[in-house]
């Protein structure tokens, strides 16, 4: 829970507060706006405290400070690095997620804690609460016994601020509650276990998400897909016992004018079907549905602030395993719509259940669809494990979506589709391969993808295999494993339409 507070610090009862370290070019440490009440209150000895700990300033850097020997009432001040002050005075407001975030998980197992942190303008307060909402997370569902590493997350955050009953602002922390509830409903669907997270499992969390909103939800099981022609989803699911499931979000508020299609791959696990992955490559492939997590998780979100845009969310949910019934390199199978797919490789069958989604998609007619997949290993090689790449066949939508990651908080990287790679996805015996060449990998399966999107729509596709699933350390508000990424940005996409109808 976080909350707003004019309350002084000296006399909040928190079991720790938070102050702004900041750093000049030349190393020089001070203070940073919101942090002279506390260093007053222990007799302005926060900086000989701070450079006797070793404090850097550095941005994410957190050093703990006990509060003894003055008057605040706290008995821990919590130091954060800012980084350098920035000449306008502000900080942007990415700094100030990412600082609070580091501070809510440095402070895990605290029941309440006090932001003492710039937080003058409703863009800081906003930006600060919704880090401390992002920060204050823990998966523990399957495990049974307490470990000191496992601390539970901060309870209470309270923001210090002389906006506390500005509206807007209020407005503003109400909106990040609701982006922070779906950014953390994606994480715990992504670090759920592919042995309690099947298709059906996946789509039973659609509806249950979906319940007591104006989201209808509407599931085709393998059955349906048949008749429906889904022939990329019934190929990358005939190996498992697991059947597969497309799942149909629908959020048509009265009103709304523009119409945003959202499509996420859900492969529950991938194993690479007979063209089976190495197996260290397995470790994290319970995170391949981080794409339909995001979908599920940001309609409901869009549904939560009641956005006047209509959306309809496709979750293309399939298991990827090898067995006597699985798809073979060499099959030709049909996805929805008619044309054919020569798979040279059981390991890129996020394409294939993508196709079907998008093909469906298509015929609605919205005015955008963006899908949203940890589609290649070649993005992470491009972009490294933080950064997610868009592709489009529109610049304009392209730029846009950059656009919105950026103001989010989010790492989104502008890549071509270069026409010239189409040639590599030719096949002798169907209409194209699942597999091009070997260079430009995450760029030729968007090439690929962009064959199924209809005719005069706009489309952007983004690739976050690096950025959905944290295999390093915790930093800023992003913890180890799953992270949510691209709910917010679908979300301020909505947004962005919702605003300009």
């Amino acid at each position: 829970m976080t909350t707003l507070t004019l309350t002084s610090v000296t006399r909040l009862g928190a079991d720790a507060v938070v102050v702004g370290l900041t750093r000049s070019s030349t190393g020089q440490l001070g203070l940073a706006e919101g942090a002279a009440e506390v260093d007053a209150a222990l007799e302005g000895r926060l900086l000989q405290l701070a450079t006797a700990l070793g404090a850097t300033g550095r941005a994410g850097d957190t050093t703990k400070v006990a509060a003894v020997g003055g008057r605040l009432p706290t008995p821990v001040v919590l130091l954060v690095g800012l980084g350098e002050a920035p000449d306008a005075g502000r900080f942007p407001a990415e700094t100030l997620r990412r600082a609070a975030g580091e501070a809510v998980r440095a402070l895990a197992g605290s029941a309440r804690v006090a932001l003492a942190l710039p937080a003058g303008e409703p863009a800081e307060v906003v930006a600060l609460a919704e880090g401390a909402l992002l920060g204050a997370y823990r998966f523990d569902a399957f495990r049974t016994v307490a470990v000191d590493s496992h601390r539970p997350p901060v309870r209470a955050v309270s923001v210090v601020t002389p906006l506390a009953r500005n509206g807007a602002t209020r407005a503003g922390v109400a909106r990040a509650r609701v982006l922070a509830a779906a950014v953390h409903a994606a994480r715990d669907l992504v670090n759920t276990p592919a042995s309690a997270l099947h298709p059906q499992d996946l789509a039973a969390t659609a509806r249950r998400l979906a319940a007591g909103t104006a989201i209808r939800v509407r599931v085709l099981d393998e059955r349906g897909l048949r008749r429906g022609g889904y022939g990329g989803h019934l190929a990358v699911g005939a190996g498992s016992v697991n059947p597969p499931r497309l799942v149909r979000l629908s959020y048509d508020p009265p009103g709304a004018h523009a119409h945003l299609a959202l499509v996420g791959k859900g492969i529950t696990f991938d194993s690479g079907g007979l063209s089976l992955k190495p197996a260290a490559s397995m470790d994290t492939m319970k995170s391949d549905m981080a794409g339909a997590a995001a979908v599920i998780t940001a309609v409901r979100a869009i549904a939560d602030l009641r956005l006047p845009v209509r959306v309809t969310g496709w979750a293309a949910c399939a298991e990827n395993m090898p067995s006597g019934s699985a798809m073979r390199p060499s099959d030709v199978i049909t996805i929805r719509g008619g044309r054919t797919v020569e798979v040279l490789n059981t390991d890129a069958e996020g394409r294939l259940v993508l196709a079907d989604a998008l093909v469906a998609a298509s015929e609605e007619s919205p005015d955008i669809i963006v899908d949203v997949a940890t589609l290649t290993g070649a993005q992470v090689v491009a972009l490294g494990p933080r950064v997610a790449a868009v592709m489009a066949n529109d610049d304009a939508l392209r730029t846009q979506v950059c656009a919105v990651a950026e103001q989010v908080g989010e790492a989104f990287w502008p890549m071509p589709l270069p026409d010239e790679l189409r040639k590599g996805l030719d096949s002798t015996v169907a209409d194209i391969a699942n597999m091009g060449e070997r260079w430009g990998g995450m760029l030729t399966a968007g090439v690929f993808l962009r064959e199924f999107v209809g005719s005069g729509l706009r489309w952007a596709h983004v690739d976050m295999a690096g950025p959905a699933f944290n295999e390093g350390e915790a930093h800023g508000y992003t913890p180890r494993g799953g992270t949510g990424a691209g709910v917010r940005t679908l979300v301020g996409l909505a947004e962005e339409l919702a605003a300009q109808a």
